[in-house]
């Protein structure tokens, strides 16, 4: 999938992207009955294995989108593999655990606590002792200074991203030994948890130059377990080697390789024996697994399905993929009939069938060694309201859109045929397992088709009012012509298509996301009752009742009695207003990738269609989808997915704050592409933000996330499905959810070892 636009702490997490499997969901520390939070519907699907099962050394090669441009995360240009490269090498003073919340990392800090909140906050980090950098020398309050000096915002000559947290700092000063670092709140600031991770040393951060440019594409002094050896852009990858100088659980690895490997070829780069770890979409998803799936002992051949059939990817006939039987006796006898041009031709066919046979085989044989590992990752994707003008500017409508879509439906459709928990989420501003979720939806309310139907007609939408003829030129109300974008357009390499607003990565079809969802050829979208709700047309279409009774069995002039009830799903009579029908534009990217974004899409036109609204969905070239539709608010009705983060107060305001007048007179909207935001919501983050006690902000947090629901411009649908495809015997290391790679403890098996230990999976 892709990821377009700014998120915050996005990268700071494994993003990218997807997987499968059916089994129980452990329960996660940190997650007490009478937590409102609850426990992440899905755990790690890692092989967890104990370090002395694992042996020492290898290599293990990990698919990457990219190349970082930079190693600096702080910089506008940094990406996921920036992230991954990160968490390697560099401290941090907190990490996520498998509940997506915060927690101390011992290899760098012992402890780290507020010890006055009068008249400042005051917060005191006392380094683990061992702690060193690369070079020798220890890690401490220069380090902490100098990285607050960058990002403080104070000093323009440092190109920087973010500053948020920091320009609340008002000092950093050396603690009873050097060992301590004090740092003084100019402002309270209730997610100081989130500074300094990562921690980057004072050479890189001590003056602008050496800011900007002196940890592009390398990194001299490091202090993670793992230290950078080379960034080779010709060869596409980065070398991560043993830290000589970690002081904690050594590495069981040698080294990490990160290469750069566009998804649509990760499945042939597994098959070649070119990588080990791999996020991959859910059609590679299905490849690796009926490659890995229970096989004949004589034949090879996957065993047949509880039905009698075929497993999925057997062949039917052998020396003929994908012939029949029939077609196969046919080709049998013409390749030994009396027509010696026809026999030839029939024997060339039946060899080159037989070289594809051979190919298949083999590439299924080096897929033996993998399996998919499956979570859901730290990302929810979204439907997206612009309410700046049109028909959406009004919230009876926006409300209507909302009170109109099956949630669970939809995640179901998603989810479901990955084996994933298929439950909608139900906070803007955490996942389930994080401190600060609770299910707000309450705020706007369940589905119902008849409620929606009567806030549209209080907003004086009414059916089957009189619609004027459009105009040349006139667009239909709420929406803008698609045709120039309508057709689709060829893109780069992509997954899902779902954009994470967090990275905007789009080179040589490279996208910083590291996610997918299904993808339709997977069945990953297919209804209930196993087809999709409509039928997708390519480039524009309008979603509108036809005006005529066409159901099955439907006789013209045949009438119910007045007062008679729709059946259930039926659709509505078209709605319009002042002579312009009630159409909204959808607007929705056009890559390869794309399909269940579109189906998805298609879904929530159905959903629309019982209560009388009309979408026109336009297909647009992904590289402009975000930048040229999103960004500007050129569409009414979008899909796209925004990071989770454990620190919402400092992460999410920007995506929800009200959008304010700039000086040139234009709208200053932030992150927040849907243009709705309230006093009240500002001021609810602003109180969280500034409130030290972990449980009150929360309460805080949720109150606002309650005013969000109740707005209508942010519908959250799904969390996003992470499917990996990893070598079987490599333990530690797969589909880690909301948790961050522990890299040291990542290896292979040792010979003997009976296999790693029953691999949590996610339960449906």
């Amino acid at each position: 999938m892709s990821h377009v636009g700014v998120g915050p702490r996005a990268l700071t997490r494994s993003v990218a992207f997807l997987t499968a499997g059916v089994l129980a969901v452990p329960a996660l520390a940190g997650c007490s009955s009478d937590d409102r939070a609850g426990k992440p519907l899905a755990g790690q699907d890692i092989a967890p294995a104990a370090r002395s099962r694992i042996a020492d050394g290898g290599t293990l090669r990990w698919a990457v989108d990219s190349v970082p441009e930079t190693l600096n995360t702080f910089q506008a240009d940094a990406d996921a593999t920036t992230t991954r490269v990160a968490e390697a090498v560099l401290p941090s003073m907190y990490r996520m655990d498998e509940a997506g919340r915060p927690v101390r990392d011992a290899d760098y800090l012992e402890s780290a606590r507020i010890v006055e909140t009068e008249p400042q906050q005051v917060v005191l980090y006392k380094l683990n002792q061992q702690a060193v950098w690369s070079d020798g020398r220890e890690i401490g309050a220069a380090d902490f200074a100098a990285q607050w000096r960058a990002l403080s915002g104070k000093d323009s000559a440092y190109w920087t991203a973010r500053n948020a947290g920091y320009d609340r700092i008002e000092k950093i000063e050396r603690g009873a030994h050097d060992l301590e670092v004090k740092v003084t709140f100019s402002r309270p600031y209730a997610d100081w948890k989130s500074l300094f991770t990562p921690l980057y040393p004072k050479e890189v951060m001590g003056t602008p130059d050496s800011f900007n440019d002196g940890a592009r594409r390398k990194l001299k002094v490091t202090a993670g377990p793992f230290s950078l050896k080379k960034v080779d852009v010709q060869g596409d990858e980065v070398v991560l080697g043993r830290n000589p100088r970690w002081w904690g659980a050594q590495p069981r690895l040698d080294e990490i390789v990160l290469r750069a490997v566009p998804r649509a070829d990760r499945v042939t780069a597994l098959a070649e024996d070119r990588i080990d770890l791999a996020e991959i979409d859910p059609d590679a998803a299905r490849q690796v697994s009926v490659a890995a799936g229970p096989r004949d002992a004589g034949t090879g051949t996957p065993l047949m399905g509880p039905d009698g059939t075929p497993a999925p990817g057997a062949t039917p006939l052998a020396g003929a993929p994908g012939v029949s039987a029939a077609e196969a006796l046919r080709s049998w006898a013409v390749a030994h009939g009396s027509d010696e041009e026809a026999a030839e031709e029939e024997g060339e066919a039946r060899e080159k069938r037989r070289e594809a046979l051979a190919a298949q085989e083999t590439r299924q044989r080096a897929l033996r060694g993998f399996e998919v590992r499956k979570s859901l990752e730290p990302a929810y994707t979204q439907l997206a309201l612009n309410g700046a003008d049109g028909p959406l500017a009004d919230e009876r409508v926006r409300r209507a859109v909302a009170r109109a879509l099956d949630r669970t439906a939809l995640a179901e459709a998603v989810l479901k045929p990955l084996g994933l928990p298929a439950k909608p989420v139900g906070s803007h501003l955490a996942l389930a397992g994080q401190s600060a979720y609770a299910d707000g939806s309450d705020a706007l309310g369940k589905p119902d088709t008849k409620e929606a139907r009567a806030l549209l007609a209080d907003a004086g939408w009414v059916p089957g009012g009189p619609v004027e003829p459009e105009k040349k030129g006139e667009k239909a109300a709420g929406a803008e012509d698609g045709t120039k974008d309508g057709k689709d357009a060829p893109s780069g390499e992509d997954d899902d298509g779902t954009y994470i607003v967090g990275q905007d990565d789009r080179k040589n079809g490279r996208d910083g996301g590291k996610a997918e969802e299904g993808n339709g050829r997977d069945g990953g979208l297919a209804g209930d009752d196993g087809k999709r709700a409509d039928e997708h047309h390519e480039g524009r279409h309008e979603d509108r009742d036809g005006g005529q009774n066409t159901a099955q069995g439907g006789v013209p002039g045949a009438y119910a009695p007045k007062g008679t009830a729709a059946p259930a799903g039926a659709a509505s009579a078209p709605l319009a207003k002042d002579g312009k029908a009630l159409t909204l534009r959808f607007v929705l990217p056009s890559g390869p990738g794309s399909e269940a974004l579109r189906t998805v899409a298609d879904r929530i036109s159905a959903m629309l269609k019982r209560i009388g609204v009309g979408t026109e969905i336009s297909k647009v070239p992904d590289e402009s989808y975000f930048k040229d539709h999103i960004a500007s608010g050129e569409y009414d009705l979008a899909l796209y997915s925004w990071p989770a983060s454990a620190f919402p107060a400092t992460d999410a305001r920007p995506i929800y704050a009200k959008p304010v007048p700039a000086a040139d007179g234009s709208l200053n909207v932030a992150q927040n592409y849907t243009r709705v935001g309230t006093d009240q919501v500002d001021q609810l983050f602003d109180q969280a933000m500034t409130t030290l006690d972990e449980k009150e902000a929360d309460a805080l947090l949720r109150k606002a996330d309650q005013r969000i629901w109740a707005a209508a411009a942010s519908i959250p649908l799904y969390q996003r499905p992470q499917l990996v495809a990893a070598r079987t015997g490599l333990v530690n290391a797969g589909a880690f959810g909301l948790a961050t790679p522990v890299h040291q403890d990542m290896g292979f098996l040792a010979k003997g070892a009976r296999g790693a230990q029953a691999s949590p999976r996610p339960s449906s």
